[in-house]
């Protein structure tokens, strides 16, 4: 399944007294990885929203290894786990710059009709980015 990564450096408003990332934070780390790997598929969730489309996480699971502080570049890999259905589900993998693992997490996404509410199949021109 196709795979991309990014970089981000930690800032300090993203960390404890400690100069440690707060957990939660890792979640925006996640979602940022996300987005990037459907940017780079051609796909916004901007224009999946205007087109009525909605995409929210039923399902969060992270696993911590080891602390990220301030100033570290993280690297967020993300990576499909399966076709899509009427939900889209993701592996992540967070490293320090030495490559040890930080973070393991997944996420699971259901596509959502704006206006019902009402789960609905993955868009057609979804599908087709994530099959070229």
């Amino acid at each position: 399944m196709k795979i991309d990564e990014i970089q981000i450096r930690v800032r300090y408003g993203e960390t404890d007294q400690m100069g440690v990332v707060y957990h939660g934070n890792y979640a925006l780390y996640l979602e940022m990885g996300r987005i990037e790997w459907l940017r780079k598929l051609g796909i916004s969730y901007k224009s999946m929203e205007e087109n009525g489309i909605m995409l929210p996480v039923v399902s969060l699971s992270i696993n911590y290894k080891k602390s990220a502080g301030y100033d570290d570049v993280i690297n967020v890999k993300t990576q499909l786990k399966r076709m899509p259905t009427a939900k889209i589900e993701f592996d992540y993998e967070i490293t320090d710059e030495q490559g040890d693992i930080l973070t393991t997490a997944n996420t699971t996404l259901v596509f959502i009709d704006k206006n019902t509410g009402r789960p609905m199949r993955a868009p057609q021109y979804v599908l087709d980015q994530i099959t070229d």
